[in-house]
């Protein structure tokens, strides 16, 4: 599935506060400040592509993926995905997506993992031979026999992560939101939990956004990124293109110094601090 993103908008009420002011009045008045979270931007992916959402903390990342899931409304603009919009057919989209926060797991506390799997085939009402198909599958790739009968409190944070890749993608998604998904976690389970999204993005061309800090995973699994920056839209293409223009930009340094970094998090530091774009 296709998204489309039209001059997205979004901003928050702040109660302002003083340390000075003590008086009934000021307790009583409404005092608000405005501050736009996301602002104005635009952009589309294409049916089966791996995007990197990145972007420093409090850059909107996070609300520009909760509107795009449906979770907040925009003051402005328009989401689309695959045609349809969530003013009309939340359902139809809800059905068709699959999310996984990297600090909230979405599996049920105390009670094994298989049974929150178990939980998620009746909600979504998933055939009983897809169920069995995409837990055999997911068995072999993250090794859930492992942990699938334990409750999440007593696995590893890379367990933990495993099982809600597992748990987004039992429905057969065709968009897959992954935030953070390997924060915290050790560098082996980093390069299973990388494997396992590649393998499902090269078989059934989900699409699939990932958001993270962590510069090896964009470089590992996408091919295109998105970076933004308080709330407005820095850069918007592939890989190869930045570090293209990246060069070009920095042609005469580059021959000036041997020994100047081209790696992404040089680009991204200096895209961030002005020098370049």
């Amino acid at each position: 599935m296709s998204i489309e993103v039209e001059n997205l908008t979004k901003t928050y009420n702040i109660k302002k506060r003083s340390t000075t002011d003590n008086s009934i009045w000021y307790f009583r008045a409404k005092k608000y400040s405005s501050m736009t979270a996301v602002n104005n931007i635009s952009f589309s992916i294409p049916t089966g592509n791996i995007v990197g959402f990145i972007g420093a903390n409090g850059a909107g990342k996070s609300t520009t993926i909760k509107m795009l899931t449906g979770i907040l409304t925009p003051d402005h603009g328009r989401i689309s995905i695959n045609g349809l919009n969530y003013k009309k057919h939340r359902r139809q989209i809800m059905l068709k997506i699959g999310v996984v926060f990297g600090q909230r797991s979405v599996l049920c506390w105390d009670i094994p993992v298989i049974e929150s799997f178990k939980l998620f085939k009746d909600m979504y009402r998933i055939p009983e031979k897809a169920y069995k198909e995409n837990i055999e599958l997911f068995s072999d790739i993250l090794n859930l026999p492992e942990f699938i009968y334990k409750p999440p409190r007593l696995l590893s944070l890379g367990q933990r992560m495993k099982a809600d890749l597992a748990a987004a993608l039992l429905h057969n998604p065709e968009i897959l939101f992954l935030d953070e998904p390997t924060i915290g976690i050790d560098v082996l389970a980093k390069a299973k939990i990388r494997d396992f999204v590649r393998k499902i993005n090269q078989e059934r061309k989900i699409t699939i956004i990932l958001t993270t800090h962590d510069i090896s995973d964009i470089e590992a699994l996408c091919k295109k990124m998105i970076i933004i920056d308080k709330g407005t839209l820095l850069y918007n293409g592939t890989l190869e293109e930045l570090k293209g223009e990246y060069y070009l930009s920095h042609q005469k340094e580059v021959y000036q110094n041997a020994a100047m970094e081209n790696t992404l998090e040089t680009i991204i530091k200096n895209i961030y601090e002005g020098d370049f774009l």
